[in-house]
């Protein structure tokens, strides 16, 4: 009985690393892809098609997912789905028209902070001072990041960068919403219904768009920058909130929450290929955010 609780344990231990490391490969290369979507659509363009590529695979789980769902849970969905996935993709793709994608990536690092930010002022969690400290470097990290030209050297702040850190602020919210208000539903449920309640106000809005059809037929990178937002829909959006639950329940949340500082390594390493420049103070201000970021979720020592 033994060897075979340590087996599953091992097992176990096996397939959170596995999708830790599939979660940072997935993640990480969003903000690439968002990029890339840019390169033939508008940032609302990008962000609807994100949405509707997304929903389009969820559709086979949203029959069993109405059934079960209760009438009560359903606001706390549509405001997971307008805040956890309309908001912030509106605003990544906003960003990345004037911030790298690294830099994105790197940004993005800060919503474990602003999530523990969250469960103290409203949800009665009790912060400490560790967790304290790393709010503090992760948002300096953010400041001297937003300052940053693209030259190297400090210049104007750059107020897209502050997009970035609205963004993870609105997923803060949205994990401490689902963690408070949804815990007894399951990752499929809340992943497609929730994209049902914002997918139509996407559709209506490639559909009445003035220029969409006409990039999406006569743009060069058309082709390419479609089949990106496809990835990133279907795996950054919907294959990866059905593999991060499953994570959450195979591990722990400080375990899980590691993919917020594991994913800027690949998103500086897709924009670096992408021939982006990144300088000493670009990096500096990453490593502050990093330091951060692991400083809050830092557990305590046991005796």
């Amino acid at each position: 009985m033994t060897n075979k609780a340590n087996t599953n344990s091992l097992y176990g231990r096996i397939e959170s690393w596995l999708l830790l490391l599939i979660l940072t490969l997935i993640w990480g290369s969003s903000f690439i892809l968002i990029k890339k979507g840019l390169d033939a659509f508008s940032p609302e363009q990008v962000a609807s098609l994100r949405i509707v590529f997304a929903f389009a695979v969820l559709i086979p789980f949203l029959p069993a997912s109405l059934r079960r769902l209760k009438r009560a849970d359903f606001k706390y969905i549509a405001v997971s789905g307008i805040i956890g996935n309309l908001v912030t993709s509106l605003l990544f793709s906003v960003a990345q028209t004037k911030i790298e994608s690294a830099v994105s990536g790197a940004l993005n690092a800060l919503t474990p902070v602003f999530t523990i930010i969250f469960a103290t002022l409203f949800f009665k969690y009790q912060v400490k001072l560790n967790q304290v400290i790393g709010i503090l470097f992760g948002l300096a990290g953010a400041m001297m990041l937003s300052f940053v030209s693209s030259g190297g050297s400090f210049g104007a702040m750059n107020s897209y960068a502050w997009l970035i850190v609205l963004a993870t602020i609105c997923y803060a919210l949205n994990v401490n919403i689902l963690k408070s208000k949804l815990a007894s539903v399951d990752s499929k449920t809340i992943t497609s219904v929730s994209m049902l309640t914002v997918v139509p106000v996407c559709i209506v809005y490639l559909l009445s768009s003035a220029d969409f059809m006409q990039n999406l037929t006569e743009h060069p990178k058309a082709f390419n920058s479609t089949l990106s937002l496809a990835v990133l829909g279907i795996f950054s959006t919907a294959v990866g909130l059905v593999l991060y639950n499953r994570l959450i329940k195979l591990s722990s949340p400080v375990f899980a929450s590691s993919v917020a500082y594991l994913l800027p390594i690949v998103a500086v390493l897709w924009g670096l290929w992408d021939g982006e420049h990144l300088y000493p103070l670009h990096y500096f201000s990453m490593t502050l955010i990093i330091a951060g970021v692991l400083l809050a979720n830092k557990s305590p020592k046991r005796n």
